[in-house]
């Protein structure tokens, strides 16, 4: 299967939630044979067009970087682009003007339009704009990583029927091979920024401050020197360390030998590191936030608990500790990069067959 991604944005321009789901996707299908082409803004040297990594072929469609032209341009060059391309299906980003030039694409190239929206747009948006609202309805399926984004999409006006959940997945070989770490008894891991809202596992700690406990913060971000100082004030520096952003191939044994993953961020599209901890076998504690996809991990999971006020995070943490260590949960392996793959070429499968030029 010929599969053309449209991402102007890709992670080797900045890396987001967004932009190492589609690299992580097009590498996959890469990886299984098929042909995976990236059309996006260059983020190489030199002035050739295209660029191969991974077995992906990425296509210059503007000459320069994004953020130094206007949108405009790379969505107007992208109908003939991907017409010339030929693909079997078109991957796109939620990005509403190149959406609706994929869309234009679709029918030239006689290729059915899928639109992966990773971010929930925000609630403002919903009804506010008209672009977002249109490039919801005009693919042919959307893709998103969990309900909660599905349910805002759907408040754009996309059918229920045209949007499909796909989760992030995860290397459970990695997990199952890594070497364990010992010394974090608690671990929370993400960008610490305006949404990370670490201030709801300090408060907690501080009441556990007469427990024998050791927190890891994995993770860098704007607001860091903001909950050291928290930390310092709540006098439970000394049992929280900071380590800083940190590579997945570091954090898994962490997690590994850690007991309980602690997730309290207010926004989350898919909370792949709290995955990640639970198939290392961590007990999951979620606050819940409407913003957040975390509490669909664990609503029917043992060993996990979901809260909703800063009593029960604390309560939670108490229970968390009865529980056996473990080091490894086979439950989790359903999210393994194969099979999430799976559900990628289902869905480009479905499309097609649906599609009417087939």
């Amino acid at each position: 299967m010929r599969v053309a991604f449209v991402a102007e944005e890709t992670a080797q321009h900045e890396e987001t939630g967004a932009t190492r789901r589609l690299r992580r996707t097009a590498e996959l299908l890469a990886g299984r044979g098929h042909d995976a082409l990236v059309f996006c803004a260059p983020w190489w040297d030199g002035d050739h067009e295209t660029f191969e990594r991974e077995g992906v072929t990425y296509r210059a469609v503007t000459t320069e970087p994004p953020g130094e032209v206007p949108s405009g341009r790379f969505a107007l060059s992208l109908p003939g682009a991907l017409r010339r391309a030929k693909p079997d299906v078109i991957h796109a980003a939620a990005v509403p003007k190149h959406v609706l030039a994929a869309k234009t694409a679709s029918k030239l190239a006689r290729a059915p339009l899928v639109v992966d929206w990773y971010e929930p747009p925000p609630a403002a948006a919903v009804t506010a704009s008209k672009s977002l609202r249109m490039a919801a309805r005009v693919p042919d399926e959307v893709i998103a990583p969990s309900e909660t984004v599905k349910t805002r999409v759907r408040e754009l006006g996309a059918s229920a029927d045209d949007v499909r959940v796909i989760p992030n997945g995860i290397d459970v070989d990695a997990v199952r091979d890594a070497r364990v770490v010992e010394g974090a008894d608690i671990v929370y891991s993400r960008r610490l920024d305006e949404d990370a809202n670490l201030e709801s596992l300090l408060l907690a700690l501080a009441e556990l401050r007469d427990k024998g406990w050791h927190a890891v913060v994995v993770g860098d971000g704007p607001e860091r020197d903001r909950y050291e100082r928290q930390a310092a004030d709540l006098r439970i520096d000394d049992r929280v360390e900071f380590t800083g952003t940190q590579p997945v191939e570091k954090r898994i044994p962490v997690f590994r030998g850690a007991h309980v993953y602690v997730q309290t961020a207010r926004r989350e599209a898919f909370p792949t590191d709290l995955l990640r901890a639970l198939a290392c076998g961590c007990a999951g504690v979620v606050e819940y936030h409407v913003e957040s996809s975390a509490h669909e991990l664990v609503e029917r999971e043992e060993r996990t608990f979901r809260t909703t006020s800063e009593q029960e995070l604390t309560d939670a943490l108490r229970s968390a500790a009865d529980l056996p260590q473990m080091t490894e949960n086979e439950e989790f392996a359903r999210y393994d990069h194969r099979s999430v793959l799976e559900r990628y070429l289902d869905c480009y499968r479905d499309v097609r067959d649906s599609f009417g030029f087939f």
